[in-house]
């Protein structure tokens, strides 16, 4: 096939891409570079310099190909939860609007199956663990709700366009390719695997922990962890599905397993063999007790399940990449 991915020099689209290469697929990376990083592009893909803010820019990535693209892979939503609470508009401009640019310039070329980088964001505070795709969709901050506004469009895109979607509800993207095929940090990173490895490595002083008194086995927060290779095997499994089925779906992305912030810390502390100063400080609001995945759906329909997020994997191919 003849895949657009869009944002697919980012840290979670390059492993896409490699993982649609890896699988004899035609590759157009489309992508501003605004986190995105030209290290992380391959070869053997084509290269896109351009913005979904610009309806003409990605309209024209999709007539220009030499081969009419079969599907889209879209990666490309900036993802600070924090940042969402401070600028919708920012959010609302390039989530939302750069959405239905996607979408409209898909329906004005023919391409009818895109696959739709979503978010555990979108369930909001858990009304029972693990979380199914069942569970009420609540989002606590903006980027949850451009999320799930996104899968709304995308599910009116299908009854009016016959645009079929596979929306991938992920849980905490973490660690780097098994075989060392990439190597750019995410930049301005929030997630706890990527600090941890930041302070690891010495750029930062220290790290934080947000609470050490919340209701679990050492106080500290617990959350779903999924290598970023076991997603990029899942982008390529949906699309399969909804080609082969010719019908949408929304499913979860995650490993069913639960860490929590202090044994992430440990194991870290333990496979770079670094000291890792960490300070507690007070919670932050919003942030539950535990969070993980059920993803029976994805098992069911897919055939996917985690095969490289045990914590040790996560940690070890994280630190080969920053220990450089």
């Amino acid at each position: 096939m003849n895949i657009l991915i869009i944002g697919g020099a980012g840290y979670i689209g390059s492993h896409v891409t490699r993982e649609f290469l890896d699988r004899g697929h035609g590759c157009t990376v489309f992508d501003n570079l605004s986190s995105g990083l030209r290290e992380n592009l391959f070869s053997e893909a084509k290269f896109i310099h351009g913005d979904i803010n610009d309806y003409m820019q990605i309209l024209g990535a999709m007539k220009d190909s030499a081969a009419p693209f079969d599907a889209i892979v879209h990666l490309a939503a900036f993802k600070a939860a924090g940042e969402s609470m401070l600028n919708p508009a920012k959010y609302s401009k390039n989530n939302i609007a750069g959405t239905i640019n996607i979408l409209n310039a898909a329906c004005e070329t023919g391409i009818n199956n895109i696959v739709f980088s979503s978010s555990a964001a979108v369930y909001g505070e858990p009304q029972y663990i693990p979380i199914d795709e069942k569970h009420p969709t609540l989002p606590e901050n903006y980027y949850g709700f451009t999320k799930l506004e996104i899968e709304r469009l995308l599910s009116w895109y299908d009854k009016l366009k016959n645009i079929r979607y596979a929306s991938l509800r992920y849980f905490n993207a973490a660690g780097y390719d098994v075989k060392g095929r990439l190597k750019g940090l995410e930049q301005n990173p929030a997630n706890l695997l990527p600090v941890i490895m930041e302070t690891a490595c010495g750029m930062r002083k220290e790290m934080q922990i947000f609470g050490n008194d919340y209701d679990t086995k050492d106080g500290t927060c617990i959350r779903d962890y999924v290598h970023v290779n076991d997603l990029a095997v899942g982008h390529a499994m949906a699309l399969d599905y909804i080609i082969k089925n010719k019908k949408s779906l929304t499913v979860n992305l995650g490993s069913e397993q639960g860490f929590s912030v202090t044994e992430v810390l440990e194991t870290a502390r333990t496979v770079t063999g670094q000291p890792i100063p960490a300070k507690i400080t007070g919670r932050r609001e919003g942030d539950p007790a535990k969070l993980t995945a059920s993803c029976a759906l994805s098992h069911e329909l897919l055939g996917w399940k985690a095969q490289h997020s045990d914590l040790e994997t996560l940690i070890k191919t994280s630190w080969e990449v920053y220990k450089k």
